[in-house]
C-alpha cells in the first residue's frame, strides 16, 4: 500500500498566522493606545540606522541576536542577548539586530530591552511585523528599525505599515528575496532594502540571490544582505558588487564568543586590501 506523502505548509504563511494571533492576545493585556501614551510622541531616530549602514570607511555588519531558527533548531541554549549585543558593540557592530519572535525563533521584546540597555548602537527589531501595534511596541522597546518582510504583506499594508513606522521615526529594513519581492518594494518607496539569501518557505539558501538582484537596485537605496554569509570572502565580493552593509546571525551565534567571531571577520575583510564597500556607484545609471 502506498502512503501518500503530507503535503509542507508554507513556513512563511505558518509564521505570520501565529503572528497575528499572537499580537492579537498582546492587545488585550496592554492597549496599543497605552504604547502610545509610553511613547508619547518621541523620535525613534531611525536615521542612526540608516546612517550606520551608509558608512562608507569599512564593512557595515549587522550583528544579529537570536537563540533559535526553524532551520537549524536551538543554535544557542544559553542565551543572554545582552552580553552578546555588548560584545558586538566592542567588536564594531554597525547595528544589531535582535530577534524577538517567540514561537519560531525563542525571541520576545524584552531580550530587545536589554539590550537597548546596555548598548548605544543603533537596533533593529527583527520579528514579522503584520501591524501596527507592533511598530510602537519596538519605539517603546528602543528599536532604531524594524524589519518588514515583502512576502509576508500585501502591498496596502506594506505601504501602511511602512508610512506608519516613518511617522514614528523608524527606519525601514525592507526585506526581499526575488526580483518579484524587489519590485514591490521599491513601488512602495523602500529606501533600505535586504536580500535574504533564504527562502522563508522553503528554508533554503542560495546566495545566488544577493547577487543576482543587486542590479536592480537602485543606487540611492541602501543594500543589505542578508543569511548564508559565513567568510570574508562573501563580504569582499558582495561589497565589491554594491552592498552596503551584510547582515549575519548564525554563523556568529554558533561561535563559542559571538562577538570575537565578529571582530575576526571585520578584521579578515580589513586586510582584503582595496575592496571597497558601498563606495562607489554600484550600478550605471540607466
Amino acid at each position: 500500500m502506498s502512503v501518500e506523502t503530507p503535503v509542507r505548509r508554507d513556513l512563511l504563511e505558518t509564521i505570520v498566522s501565529a503572528t497575528r494571533r499572537a499580537v492579537r492576545d498582546r492587545e488585550t493585556h496592554r492597549s496599543i493606545r497605552d504604547l502610545e501614551q509610553a511613547w508619547a510622541g518621541r523620535s525613534a531616530d531611525g536615521e542612526r540606522f540608516v546612517e550606520a549602514l551608509r558608512r562608507g570607511d569599512g564593512y557595515n555588519v549587522i550583528a544579529e541576536c537570536k537563540r533559535r531558527s526553524p532551520s537549524r533548531g536551538v543554535i544557542r541554549p544559553a542565551y543572554d542577548p545582552a552580553t552578546i549585543a555588548e560584545s558586538y558593540a566592542e567588536s564594531g557592530a554597525a547595528a544589531i539586530s535582535v530577534l524577538t519572535e517567540p514561537a519560531f525563533f525563542d525571541g520576545a521584546l524584552e531580550h530587545l530591552e536589554a539590550v537597548r540597555g546596555v548598548v548605544e548602537v543603533p537596533l533593529l527589531r527583527k520579528d514579522f511585523i503584520v501591524s501596527e501595534y507592533q511598530l510602537f511596541e519596538a519605539c517603546v522597546a528602543g528599536a532604531n528599525a524594524v524589519l518588514l518582510i515583502v512576502a509576508a504583506l500585501d502591498d496596502a499594508a506594506l505601504r501602511r505599515l511602512m508610512a506608519s513606522a516613518r511617522v514614528l521615526g523608524l527606519a525601514v529594513l525592507t526585506e526581499v528575496h526575488d526580483g518579484n519581492d524587489l519590485g514591490r518594494a521599491l513601488h512602495a518607496g523602500a529606501d533600505v532594502i535586504g536580500v535574504n539569501n533564504r527562502n522563508l518557505r522553503t528554508l533554503s539558501v542560495d546566495l545566488h540571490a544577493s547577487e543576482t538582484l543587486i542590479e536592480d537596485i537602485p543606487d540611492d537605496v541602501v543594500a543589505v544582505a542578508e543569511s548564508g554569509l559565513r567568510v570574508a570572502s562573501d563580504l569582499v565580493a558582495l561589497g565589491q558588487a554594491g552592498y552596503d552593509a551584510f547582515l549575519i546571525g548564525e554563523s556568529f551565534m554558533s561561535q563559542a564568543e559571538p562577538g570575537v567571531a565578529l571582530a575576526a571577520l571585520l578584521s579578515e575583510v580589513g586586510r582584503g586590501g582595496d575592496a571597497r564597500c558601498g563606495r562607489v556607484p554600484k550600478r550605471s545609471a540607466v
